[in-house]
Protein backbone atom coordinates (compact mmCIF):
# COMPACT_ATOMS: atom_id res chain seq x y z
CA UNK A 1 0.00 0.00 0.00
CA UNK A 2 1.15 3.37 -0.94
CA UNK A 3 -0.97 5.44 0.84
CA UNK A 4 0.17 8.68 2.74
CA UNK A 5 -3.02 9.75 3.80
CA UNK A 6 -6.12 8.24 4.77
CA UNK A 7 -9.53 9.74 6.16
CA UNK A 8 -12.46 8.03 7.36
CA UNK A 9 -15.53 9.02 8.21
CA UNK A 10 -14.28 12.75 8.51
CA UNK A 11 -16.94 15.05 9.18
CA UNK A 12 -17.11 19.11 10.38
CA UNK A 13 -19.77 21.02 11.90
CA UNK A 14 -19.85 24.88 12.37
CA UNK A 15 -22.17 26.38 14.74
CA UNK A 16 -22.94 30.44 14.36
CA UNK A 17 -26.48 31.20 14.95
CA UNK A 18 -27.55 27.42 13.59
CA UNK A 19 -25.53 24.64 12.79
CA UNK A 20 -23.42 24.15 9.20
CA UNK A 21 -22.29 21.07 8.43
CA UNK A 22 -19.47 21.45 5.80
CA UNK A 23 -17.78 17.94 5.45
CA UNK A 24 -20.17 14.95 6.12
CA UNK A 25 -18.48 11.21 6.28
CA UNK A 26 -16.17 11.58 3.89
CA UNK A 27 -13.71 8.58 3.36
CA UNK A 28 -10.35 8.73 1.00
CA UNK A 29 -7.22 7.36 0.46
CA UNK A 30 -4.06 9.48 -0.95
CA UNK A 31 -1.11 7.83 -2.48
CA UNK A 32 2.68 9.05 -2.58
CA UNK A 33 3.49 9.84 -5.95
CA UNK A 34 0.07 11.49 -7.10
CA UNK A 35 -0.72 14.92 -7.67
CA UNK A 36 -4.83 15.59 -6.65
CA UNK A 37 -6.50 18.33 -7.40
CA UNK A 38 -9.64 19.81 -5.28
CA UNK A 39 -12.62 21.75 -7.32
CA UNK A 40 -15.78 22.51 -5.79
CA UNK A 41 -18.08 25.76 -5.57
CA UNK A 42 -16.71 28.02 -3.08
CA UNK A 43 -18.39 26.88 0.58
CA UNK A 44 -17.32 23.46 -0.76
CA UNK A 45 -15.23 22.61 2.10
CA UNK A 46 -11.96 22.68 0.15
CA UNK A 47 -10.05 25.07 2.51
CA UNK A 48 -11.74 23.10 5.37
CA UNK A 49 -10.69 19.66 4.24
CA UNK A 50 -6.92 20.89 4.07
CA UNK A 51 -6.48 22.49 7.05
CA UNK A 52 -7.84 19.11 8.51
CA UNK A 53 -5.34 17.00 6.53
CA UNK A 54 -2.64 19.48 7.83
CA UNK A 55 -3.93 19.53 11.54
CA UNK A 56 -4.26 22.68 11.75
CA UNK A 57 -8.38 22.09 12.41
CA UNK A 58 -9.81 19.23 13.81
CA UNK A 59 -12.77 17.62 12.68
CA UNK A 60 -16.08 16.80 14.52
CA UNK A 61 -15.95 13.26 13.92
CA UNK A 62 -13.66 11.09 12.09
CA UNK A 63 -10.19 9.74 11.68
CA UNK A 64 -6.69 10.79 10.42
CA UNK A 65 -3.94 8.65 9.52
CA UNK A 66 -0.75 10.23 8.08
CA UNK A 67 1.61 7.53 7.33
CA UNK A 68 1.34 4.95 10.41
CA UNK A 69 0.71 8.19 12.75
CA UNK A 70 -3.15 8.22 13.72
CA UNK A 71 -3.78 11.22 14.76
CA UNK A 72 -4.72 12.53 18.08
CA UNK A 73 -6.02 15.93 17.02
CA UNK A 74 -5.59 16.83 20.65
CA UNK A 75 -2.06 16.38 20.74
CA UNK A 76 -0.60 19.66 19.54
CA UNK A 77 2.78 19.20 20.22
CA UNK A 78 2.83 15.76 18.07
CA UNK A 79 1.35 17.23 15.39
CA UNK A 80 3.27 20.34 15.41
CA UNK A 81 6.23 17.90 14.61
CA UNK A 82 4.26 15.81 12.41
CA UNK A 83 3.32 19.17 10.08
CA UNK A 84 6.68 20.59 10.56
CA UNK A 85 8.48 16.92 9.67
CA UNK A 86 6.00 15.96 6.55
CA UNK A 87 3.87 18.65 5.32
CA UNK A 88 4.71 21.68 3.26
CA UNK A 89 1.87 24.33 3.39
CA UNK A 90 1.43 26.84 0.41
CA UNK A 91 -1.95 29.86 1.06
CA UNK A 92 -3.32 31.46 -1.27
CA UNK A 93 -2.10 34.70 0.25
CA UNK A 94 1.77 33.64 0.63
CA UNK A 95 1.79 34.85 4.25
CA UNK A 96 5.25 35.70 4.27
CA UNK A 97 6.43 38.24 7.19
CA UNK A 98 6.95 41.49 5.82
CA UNK A 99 9.48 42.30 8.32
CA UNK A 100 12.18 39.53 7.09
CA UNK A 101 13.84 38.77 4.08
CA UNK A 102 12.86 36.34 1.34
CA UNK A 103 16.35 34.53 2.78
CA UNK A 104 14.84 34.94 6.51
CA UNK A 105 11.18 33.80 5.43
CA UNK A 106 12.89 30.42 4.39
CA UNK A 107 15.27 29.42 6.89
CA UNK A 108 12.85 30.36 9.72
CA UNK A 109 11.10 27.38 8.51
CA UNK A 110 14.00 25.52 8.08
CA UNK A 111 14.36 26.36 12.41
CA UNK A 112 11.07 24.34 12.99
CA UNK A 113 12.70 21.18 12.65
CA UNK A 114 16.50 21.89 13.71
CA UNK A 115 18.47 24.92 15.26
CA UNK A 116 21.24 24.67 13.68
CA UNK A 117 20.97 28.11 11.79
CA UNK A 118 23.80 27.37 9.49
CA UNK A 119 22.45 24.28 8.16
CA UNK A 120 18.88 26.27 8.10
CA UNK A 121 20.25 29.35 5.80
CA UNK A 122 22.07 26.96 3.40
CA UNK A 123 19.49 24.74 2.61
CA UNK A 124 16.65 28.08 1.85
CA UNK A 125 19.40 29.08 -0.52
CA UNK A 126 19.33 26.19 -2.19
CA UNK A 127 15.58 26.41 -2.33
CA UNK A 128 15.28 29.89 -3.01
CA UNK A 129 18.06 29.29 -6.10
CA UNK A 130 15.76 26.43 -7.37
CA UNK A 131 13.27 28.99 -7.31
CA UNK A 132 15.63 31.19 -9.67
CA UNK A 133 15.04 33.83 -7.02
CA UNK A 134 18.96 33.42 -5.66
CA UNK A 135 19.28 37.61 -7.14
CA UNK A 136 15.96 37.80 -4.73
CA UNK A 137 16.97 36.63 -1.39
CA UNK A 138 17.62 39.52 0.74
CA UNK A 139 14.81 41.46 -0.74
CA UNK A 140 11.60 42.04 1.26
CA UNK A 141 8.17 40.44 0.78
CA UNK A 142 6.95 44.43 -0.50
CA UNK A 143 9.86 44.25 -2.52
CA UNK A 144 9.07 41.44 -4.92
CA UNK A 145 6.06 40.91 -7.31
CA UNK A 146 3.29 38.38 -6.89
CA UNK A 147 4.75 35.19 -8.17
CA UNK A 148 8.29 36.03 -6.56
CA UNK A 149 6.42 36.08 -3.18
CA UNK A 150 4.45 32.93 -3.98
CA UNK A 151 8.34 31.24 -5.05
CA UNK A 152 9.19 32.05 -2.00
CA UNK A 153 5.98 30.46 -0.03
CA UNK A 154 6.79 27.68 -1.89
CA UNK A 155 10.80 27.35 -0.69
CA UNK A 156 9.67 28.37 2.47
CA UNK A 157 7.17 25.02 2.24
CA UNK A 158 9.80 22.68 0.98
CA UNK A 159 12.96 23.61 3.05
CA UNK A 160 12.27 20.95 5.17
CA UNK A 161 11.77 18.27 2.45
CA UNK A 162 8.30 17.29 2.79
CA UNK A 163 6.64 14.16 1.74
CA UNK A 164 3.04 16.38 1.47
CA UNK A 165 2.50 19.35 -0.08
CA UNK A 166 -0.91 21.08 1.08
CA UNK A 167 -1.59 23.86 -1.60
CA UNK A 168 -4.83 25.79 -0.98
CA UNK A 169 -5.24 28.41 -4.80
CA UNK A 170 -2.04 28.58 -4.86
CA UNK A 171 -2.19 31.04 -7.88
CA UNK A 172 -6.13 32.49 -7.32
CA UNK A 173 -4.53 35.83 -6.19
CA UNK A 174 -2.04 35.84 -9.62
CA UNK A 175 -2.66 36.88 -13.27
CA UNK A 176 -3.47 34.38 -15.21
CA UNK A 177 0.78 34.35 -16.96
CA UNK A 178 2.17 34.76 -13.45
CA UNK A 179 -0.41 31.60 -12.47
CA UNK A 180 0.95 29.60 -15.08
CA UNK A 181 4.47 29.63 -13.96
CA UNK A 182 3.79 29.31 -10.19
CA UNK A 183 2.04 26.07 -11.12
CA UNK A 184 4.55 24.59 -13.52
CA UNK A 185 6.60 24.82 -10.61
CA UNK A 186 4.14 23.26 -7.76
CA UNK A 187 3.30 20.59 -10.59
CA UNK A 188 7.66 20.18 -11.26
CA UNK A 189 7.49 19.35 -7.26
CA UNK A 190 5.98 15.87 -8.32
CA UNK A 191 8.17 12.41 -7.45
CA UNK A 192 7.12 9.33 -6.39
CA UNK A 193 8.03 9.78 -2.82
CA UNK A 194 6.05 12.52 -2.76
CA UNK A 195 1.98 13.60 -2.59
CA UNK A 196 0.68 16.78 -3.56
CA UNK A 197 -2.74 18.25 -2.90
CA UNK A 198 -3.70 21.53 -4.45
CA UNK A 199 -7.03 23.24 -4.06
CA UNK A 200 -8.42 25.07 -7.01
CA UNK A 201 -10.98 26.95 -9.17
CA UNK A 202 -9.23 27.16 -12.28
CA UNK A 203 -9.99 24.06 -14.43
CA UNK A 204 -7.36 23.94 -16.86
CA UNK A 205 -5.06 23.24 -13.45
CA UNK A 206 -7.22 20.86 -12.28
CA UNK A 207 -7.20 18.45 -15.03
CA UNK A 208 -3.44 18.49 -14.81
CA UNK A 209 -3.59 16.73 -11.41
CA UNK A 210 -3.35 12.49 -11.91
CA UNK A 211 -6.84 12.76 -9.79
CA UNK A 212 -9.08 15.35 -10.20
CA UNK A 213 -11.21 15.20 -6.50
CA UNK A 214 -14.75 16.86 -6.82
CA UNK A 215 -16.32 18.50 -3.67
CA UNK A 216 -20.17 19.09 -3.56
CA UNK A 217 -22.37 19.28 -0.88
CA UNK A 218 -20.16 17.96 1.75
CA UNK A 219 -18.95 15.17 -0.14
CA UNK A 220 -15.88 13.93 -2.48
CA UNK A 221 -15.87 12.30 -5.67
CA UNK A 222 -12.88 11.27 -8.17
CA UNK A 223 -13.97 12.88 -11.53
CA UNK A 224 -11.07 11.25 -13.27
CA UNK A 225 -7.75 9.38 -12.50
CA UNK A 226 -5.07 9.86 -15.09
CA UNK A 227 -1.54 11.48 -15.83
CA UNK A 228 -1.06 14.52 -17.54
CA UNK A 229 2.73 15.22 -18.44
CA UNK A 230 2.68 18.60 -20.80
CA UNK A 231 3.75 21.83 -20.10
CA UNK A 232 1.57 24.67 -19.57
Amino acid sequence: MNNLISIKKISKSFSNNKKVTVLKKIDYSFTKGKIYSLMGPSGSGKSTLLNILSMIDKPTTGSLVIGNNIINFNDNTSNDKIRSKKIGIIYQQNNLLPDFTALENVYLAGLALSNDKKNSIQKAKKMIKEMGLSSREHHYPSELSGGEMQRIAMARALINEPEIILADEPTGSLDQTTAKEVFNVLYNLKNKNRLIIYATHNRFFANMADCKLEMIDGNIRTINARIKKSKL
